[in-house]
């Protein structure tokens, strides 16, 4: 059976419609999660402590989806996954217990990261490589990573919605928050609604058979392997700078609110979305792995300069530095984990880097709250930086020499 045309485009708009709506949620979650738990009396350690609960059980759905998504099935799972994270919403509404917080947390996968990397990510970056040919590849997961911050940057912008509610209708901080999360579930519950219109196109290789998770190769395995440890060095960086933190960060250190909060990160998401165009075009010219690397390394120095500056508009300036670069590696990573396998081992591949990257976030994310509380407030973005300029190197020693299909035909046609 060979995927048509229109299929590809139906299978590839619904699922860039859901992510969009996705990240939406996650981009407002990522600016008031930390804010919102701070006003109700929660402790940094505390908020540090929520935000990794989600986390982790955004890691157990994506360990079990790695292995038992083609039993369940790519579409089925997607559904699942968007109606459990819409209970996200009712579960800040209606409960102000940490431990309750804690339990329910993991439960509906609360994403305070602010960036969109859930189990649904997972098989999405999986599924879409599948659809496409090797050279289409990167330029059509760059423009799902640009639908993504698109939807983030308008969620960041919703952070100012609690402030904007309360000042409009005058019903009170608390009241105009039940109303952003009941817009978080509601959204979810929209991605929920895209996915049942997915073909059956989505469940099938290029081959036309059902992806059988037992036929993971060897070599496959260990490309993986080998790639994950890296990533979770990378996501261990990236989990002392989960958004709800950094916006904390900048709620206490220069007393900024909500809607200035929103702004920042609208802006933040923006310079994410365009570059994930130009990372496209640069790694058509020096490759994926350099692309990965030469973009991401500056990126890491910009963010150990933010706690240095001695104001808002000079950190804030940092930081927009920082993130219209940081993000040039994530389509060109997944890209590369792709063409590094066969099309029935992506969502092996896709689920397992995903996996070690959350449960990094989880751990690290954890500590930041207690690292800011009882060593300095700044540290998690001194070692949040100096890990991810580790990874960089790191990865560049390894990876290098280890080209994807379209990089080494071009190889050969210039020999």
């Amino acid at each position: 059976m060979n995927i048509g045309t229109n299929h590809v485009a139906r299978n590839i708009g619904l699922i860039c419609v859901a992510a969009f709506l996705r990240s939406m949620s996650t981009g407002t979650l990522g600016v008031v999660l930390a804010v919102h738990l701070s006003r109700n009396g929660l402790s940094a350690t505390w908020i540090g402590a929520v935000i990794a609960s989600g986390l982790a059980g955004s890691a157990v759905a994506t360990a079990f989806i790695s292995y038992r998504v083609d039993v369940i099935g790519k579409r089925r799972s997607l559904v699942l996954l968007a109606i459990l994270s819409a209970f996200g919403g009712i579960v800040l509404v209606f409960f102000r217990t940490p431990i309750i917080l804690l339990v329910m947390g993991f439960i509906v996968m609360l994403n305070g990261m602010g960036t969109d990397r859930s189990a649904a990510f997972a098989i999405e970056q999986a599924a879409i490589p599948n659809l496409v040919s090797d050279r289409q590849r990167t330029w059509i997961l760059s423009w799902y990573n640009v639908i993504l911050d698109a939807g983030g940057a308008l969620g960041a912008l919703g952070g100012a919605l609690p402030v904007v509610i309360e000042r409009a209708s005058a019903i009170g901080l608390e009241s105009a928050y039940k109303w952003v999360f009941a817009g978080y579930s509601l959204a979810n519950i929209g991605a929920a609604a895209m996915y049942l219109f997915l073909t059956d196109a989505i469940e099938l290789r290029k081959s036309g058979r059902a992806t059988p998770a037992s036929e993971i190769t060897t070599q496959a395995k260990r490309i993986v392997r080998r790639i994950s440890a890296l990533f979770a060095l990378d996501a261990g960086g990236g989990g002392f700078l989960a958004d709800a933190l950094l916006a904390y960060w900048f709620f206490q250190r220069f007393g900024m609110d909500e809607r200035s909060l929103g702004a920042l990160f609208f802006v933040v998401r923006v310079l994410n979305a365009t570059s994930h165009l130009g990372a496209a075009w640069l790694a058509g010219r020096i490759g994926l792995v350099n692309t990965m690397v030469f973009t991401h390394l500056p990126s890491s120095l910009f963010l150990l300069a933010v706690p240095l500056a001695p104001s808002f508009p000079i950190a804030a300036a940092l930081l927009l530095a920082r993130e219209a670069l940081v993000e040039m590696d994530v389509p060109t990573r997944q890209s590369y984990i792709a063409a590094m396998v066969q099309p029935h081992e992506r969502v092996y591949a896709s689920g397992i880097t995903n996996l070690t990257r959350t449960v990094s976030w989880a751990v690290t994310s954890s500590a930041a709250g207690a690292l800011m509380q009882y060593v300095a407030f700044s540290a998690p973005l001194v070692l949040g930086g100096g890990v991810k300029v580790i990874y960089d190197v790191l990865l560049y020693r390894n990876f290098r020499h280890l080209k994807p299909p379209e990089e080494a035909s071009s190889h050969r046609d210039r020999a």
